[in-house]
């Protein structure tokens, strides 16, 4: 995918990593081929897509990596431990393209968004419902939107408008960090 799109465009200079995969079940019963697949999706393939662009990037003195990461990424829930486990290592693979691409010109940050009403979150309410005994509608009011203090759902909106100001040449000197737009779930 790399080699196709350089040799058709020439260059990349922007990586959005935005895959993001979710199984939901408790740690001694949760699936080692879940657990592999979810790793796979969610962290290894934004280090095969890094290593892919960060040479020419780095030569060329200018890139913008962002990974979208999680609020899990900061913190944890119950029943996701490979999810959290991926987005706690998306972050640290973050940090580490940060400090080793700086001097080239190269920034790579992280977007940790709350829950946005994606395919992935809406998937996840009739698993966390089983999971934990519950209504569907009680998982949305008292399990997502409970850690979030605005009582909403993020918007991809909000998210892309970010993403956006990332890659501008205004945050030329942001680089190696984890942006929460979460509703303030990891101020508390």
């Amino acid at each position: 995918m790399i080699e196709v799109t350089v040799r058709d465009f020439g260059a990349i200079d922007i990586l959005i990593n935005n895959a993001g995969i979710q199984h939901v079940e408790a740690i001694e019963t949760f699936p080692i081929e879940k657990w592999d697949q979810i790793l796979a999706i969610n962290l290894s393939s934004a280090f095969h897509t890094i290593r892919g662009v960060i040479g020419g990037m780095k030569a060329r003195g200018f890139g913008r990596i962002i990974n979208v990461a999680s609020a899990h990424a900061l913190v944890a829930s119950p029943f996701k431990s490979a999810y959290v486990t991926s987005k706690h290592g998306l972050l640290g693979l973050t940090k580490t393209v940060a400090v080793e691409a700086a001097a080239h010109g190269v920034t790579c940050n992280a977007i940790c968004p709350g829950y946005v009403l994606t395919p992935l979150v809406e998937s996840q309410i009739p698993e966390t419902a089983k999971a934990r005994g519950i209504s569907e509608e009680e998982v949305i009011r008292d399990v997502f939107l409970a850690a979030q203090p605005t009582g909403k759902f993020v918007t991809t909106e909000e998210v892309g408008a970010l993403t956006v100001f990332l890659c501008s040449d205004a945050a030329a000197s942001i680089t190696g960090i984890a942006l929460p737009v979460d509703g303030g779930w990891t101020a508390q």
